[in-house]
């Protein structure tokens, strides 16, 4: 039960990290983000994938488990993508405001 709403929780952020990718690709801004949230979302996934490679007892079933790292690493992928629209948005807020001097 509790690898199920594991993955719940998994499958909530997975849905929400696309769309928050589209968000700031759209916005073409750095306004209302925060590098130090995004980082601390990757520190915690990194730290939920290490949890996983550390737990014997999931590596032992990791045959009938992998789904759980799937979403982990899915994830992690979203928020560093998320990560690379922030730096982008930087960049165009910071050339934006060379122009406007």
């Amino acid at each position: 039960m509790a690898e199920i709403l594991e993955i719940i929780m998994l499958i909530c952020f997975g849905f929400s990290w696309p769309l928050n990718v589209v968000k700031a690709y759209k916005a073409r801004t750095t306004k209302g983000k925060s590098l130090w949230f995004i980082c601390l979302i990757l520190l915690g996934y990194v730290a939920g994938i290490t949890s996983k490679f550390v737990n014997p007892v999931f590596m032992a079933e990791i045959g009938h488990k992998w789904y759980v790292l799937f979403f982990y690493f899915l994830n992690f992928f979203m928020v560093s993508l998320d990560l690379c629209m922030y730096f982008r948005n930087l960049s165009l807020d910071k050339k934006r405001n060379n122009e406007n001097k």
